[in-house]
């Protein structure tokens, strides 16, 4: 009994040191969870499988006792089981001594008892258990693993208990798959750095046209005319790329929100080229819309379908007006046995090379930056387009074939009738 009381006081003790750790802000929360969870685990495992449990009293309390431990630490492996980062356990030969669900996706079903350097593709997270292990402190490290996709993982390596005996230790090694956020902050420095200089350009424009027009131009009209005429082009230019930045950042925020509206897309259609009829007319462009009757509507945001088809309709006027039409259709659609109503925008222009498909609806990405500038493109527009389809859980398809034109459809799905 006096064993099985010591046992219990150790855990307690554990667990007031961890939760200790953890509000002074030394050990991550979740860390503290997992090194007390491994200890507690261990600790009761120790005791049961040692014999300790003949230390209670055989009778129905004992029983009782001894059936509460065990169902303890099943509860606790339950748990570490079903945390959702891969957790692994190392003995002090680096043999793998427990992994959890998530770290069985990474290493394998069968790593019990295997080395860690078979089972692991990562030299810096062998070295870092190998120097745990070895030294007895804790480590964090960052590493890659480059097939078959890239990923990149934060690890925490650490020595349960204190010290030990070199075949008595035990390494918990907790990963953390980062790719994702990685990826987003490379995002956010190129977004940064390709708004700067979308917005830098005009602005330094606009300055050496004021300081001519404050100089030798200020007397002259014609140069003035001109000039002005020049910068109202910029600061339009700027007014657009603003305006285009502070809508992806309205769609990007509300992306995870379903709409919940139903949507007359046809109706959205002939609204979008009404507007555009003018400067359809401007480029000698026809526009023709094709729909069948009885059209189910959609389920969506208006405002944001009419950004879609207006940013997809608009593209095609800008680069494929070379085509003199744009066709504009809706029709039902099904994709993977689910109903869907397709807006499909064509143009008979030029066309685009296969390789740049992929990544048009990377913000800033153009095809020719210098003539999309000299059209009055954004780079944004496309990107729009991915972000309000993504959020309608729609689908977003591009075809081109050089010579033949372009056609951007989208897949929407129908409101409940």
């Amino acid at each position: 009994m006096s064993r099985w009381t010591g046992t219990r006081t150790f855990v307690a003790s554990a667990a007031a040191l961890f939760l200790a750790l953890a509000l002074l802000g030394a050990l991550n929360p979740i860390v503290a969870l997992v090194s007390f969870a491994l200890l507690a685990c261990i600790s009761a495992s120790r005791f049961m499988v040692t014999g300790e449990t003949e230390q209670i009293r055989i009778g129905s309390r004992g029983d009782d006792k001894a059936t509460g431990a065990l169902g303890s630490v099943r509860t606790m492996f339950a748990l570490l089981h079903r945390l959702p980062e891969p957790l692994m356990v190392v003995d002090g030969a680096g043999r793998v001594v427990f992994a959890n669900e998530a770290a069985e996706g990474l290493i394998g079903k069968n790593s019990s008892g295997r080395h860690v350097a078979t089972v692991l593709r990562s030299a810096p997270l062998i070295a870092a258990i190998e120097t745990v292990t070895r030294d007895g402190t804790s480590c964090s490290i960052e590493y890659s693993v480059p097939v078959p996709v890239q990923r990149n993982y934060s690890a925490y390596v650490a020595q349960i208990g204190g010290e030990a005996e070199a075949d008595r230790k035990l390494i918990f090694v907790l990963l953390r798959d980062v790719t994702e956020a990685r990826r987003v902050e490379a995002m956010r420095a190129d977004f940064v750095a390709f708004a700067s200089h979308e917005l830098k350009t005009p602005l330094a424009s606009l300055s050496g046209f004021i300081d001519t027009l404050r100089g030798h131009a200020k007397d002259d009209p014609e140069a003035r005319e001109k000039f002005l005429s020049i910068m109202a082009d910029q600061a339009q230019r700027m007014r657009r790329l603003i305006e285009d930045l502070l809508s992806l950042s309205r769609i990007e925020m509300r992306e995870h929100v379903r709409p919940s509206n139903s949507v007359d897309l046809l109706g959205v259609v002939n609204d979008v080229t009404d507007g555009l009829s003018p400067l359809a007319e401007q480029n000698g462009v026809e526009i023709g819309v094709m729909a069948p009757a009885g059209l189910p509507k959609v389920l969506g945001d208006r405002e944001e379908l009419a950004q879609v088809v207006q940013n997809l309709a608009d593209n095609a006027l800008r680069y494929g007006r070379s085509g003199k039409r744009i066709d504009i259709s809706l029709e039902r659609a099904e994709k993977g046995g689910r109903p869907y109503i397709r807006l499909s925008v064509r143009d008979y222009g030029p066309g685009i090379a296969k390789e740049h498909l992929p990544r048009l609806t990377e913000r800033f990405y153009r095809v020719d930056a210098a003539a999309s500038r000299a059209r009055g493109g954004t780079g944004l527009g496309l990107a729009i387009v991915k972000h309000i389809v993504n959020r309608h859980q729609g689908i977003l398809q591009i075809e081109s074939e050089i010579g033949e034109g372009s056609t951007f459809s989208v897949l929407l799905p129908l409101a409940a009738q």
